[in-house]
């Protein structure tokens, strides 16, 4: 009787043991079994390898800026983040890289990020090396002056040659501001970071720096009393999510995605933590571009 209950009993515990170990298994949620994706894409390529590259920003106050912790925050990071968890990859897997606007497209191509999120205007020129999906935010260019600025109201300002404006290289507000100002050699000013920018305009190198407003709003957020914006926004520039140009089903994906995110709600929670702190409105969900 005595060796038949010691049988009993390690039977009973082989099989709870067998039991903890199909739990802890089915726990793992976030792992590359948890998702399925078509052979040889690029979501099953990502998916598998458990981890990902991420272009964005890390000097644009409410949608990619280096926080306290070190790590990006912002309205792009969190759009980021929804693509990601749709992939089964953990957010601990993310490695943002920083993607300042004239490396963009290089970084895409050459295959150092696997998409970038980062105050990217959709537009043609960019579509001849890069795809697009989206758009999930749709911006306005505008100009940031000192508070005390009366002299500039929009971007006619500059027509007269007397005032300089900053911008970034390879930037499209860059570009759009040479629509109004007289002579580009020697009003516009470009760096390589809006931040370098504000602070030209502060020292009183510029009179402005010129982007998109919640990019602007963000920096006026953090220093009222020194900044203002000048007029209303003269441009629409919808943001986008780049990928690889020949890359349709990723694109596709992520389009879905959004159009998701849109439909559950966390296309505006990812707006109210971030951007939407600092009095830019998000508007309408913009239709997603399917070209």
């Amino acid at each position: 009787m005595r060796m038949k209950r010691v049988a009993a009993l390690a039977a009973a515990a082989t099989l709870a043991l067998g039991m903890a170990a199909c739990g802890g298994d089915s726990e793992k949620g976030t792992g590359a079994g948890s998702k399925s994706f078509a052979a040889g894409s690029t979501m099953e390529k990502l998916n598998k390898a458990q981890k990902i590259k991420i272009g964005t920003k890390f000097d644009q106050p409410g949608f990619g800026q280096k926080g306290l912790s070190g790590k990006p925050e912002g309205f792009d990071v969190e759009i980021a983040k929804i693509i990601v968890k749709e992939l089964g990859i953990p957010e601990d897997k993310i490695e943002f890289v920083e993607t300042p606007s004239k490396v963009r497209e290089d970084k895409i191509v050459d295959g150092s990020v696997d998409l970038v999120a980062a105050t990217y205007t959709i537009n043609d020129k960019r579509k001849e090396r890069i795809a697009f999906a989206g758009p999930y935010y749709e911006a306005g260019q505008n100009i940031l002056v000192k508070k005390d600025d009366t002299t500039i109201t929009g971007p006619d300002s500059f027509k007269d040659g007397t005032k300089k404006v900053c911008s970034v290289t390879g930037s499209t507000p860059a570009e759009n501001i040479k629509k109004y100002v007289k002579d580009v050699a020697t009003q516009l000013v470009l760096f390589d970071t809006y931040d370098k920018c504000r602070d030209a305009v502060k020292g009183g190198q510029v009179d402005a720096v010129t982007t998109d407003n919640v990019i602007l709003l963000g920096y006026i957020a953090k220093d009222e009393a020194s900044f203002k914006l000048a007029g209303d926004n003269f441009t629409k520039e919808p943001y986008g999510i780049g990928v690889k140009k020949d890359d349709t089903a990723f694109r596709t994906f992520i389009n879905d995605t959004l159009e998701k995110a849109i439909a559950d709600g966390r296309w505006k929670k990812a707006w109210d933590d971030t951007a939407g702190k600092f009095g830019a409105e998000l508007g309408s969900a913009p239709t997603i571009n399917r070209y």
